[in-house]
């Protein structure tokens, strides 16, 4: 069954999946232990996991770190101590959020994109009860965009 999408009637395109494995290809040349090694030394570089996880399938040629690895990339970087402040889906809603306020600080009449910007905080707060419920975001954490842009265009 496919889902409706949740801000519109329509619903999805069915998209590509991954093909089962139990085991990592035979033409991986790198390890596991490489792989979090690099993993590390992307994340050092200021990448987020999803661009680490592009990075080493495009220039390293690993197709899925959790199948050399076991673990996923979030779970490699809170095992070595990486601090992640806020998880990627959330925090890349944040920015087109404040992207979206700059754009109707100056285009004040621009209902379309006003409404967008209520969809994208929906999302938002939705996400963020979600991780406060799982433990990721500590339980007295707030959207407050203006906080927010500062600590994030920093």
């Amino acid at each position: 069954m496919k889902m409706a999408r949740i801000h519109a009637r329509r619903r999805g395109k069915s998209g590509s999946e991954r093909v089962y494995r139990d085991a990592p290809p035979e033409w991986v040349e790198l390890g596991s232990e490489e792989v979090e090694k690099l993993v590390l030394k992307l994340h050092n570089d200021g990448y987020e996991p999803s661009m680490i996880g592009t990075i080493l399938r495009d220039v390293y040629g690993v197709p899925s770190v959790k199948q050399i690895t076991g673990k996923k990339i979030a779970r490699i970087l809170k095992e070595n101590g990486a601090e992640i402040k806020l998880p990627e889906d959330i925090k890349s809603l944040i920015m087109k959020a404040i992207n979206l306020r700059k754009h109707l600080g100056v285009h004040k009449k621009d209902l379309h994109n006003k409404r967008g910007l209520q969809l994208i905080e929906a999302k938002i707060h939705r996400l963020a009860s979600y991780y406060k419920e799982k433990g990721v975001l500590p339980e007295d954490w707030k959207y407050d965009p203006v906080k927010l842009e500062i600590e994030l265009f920093r």
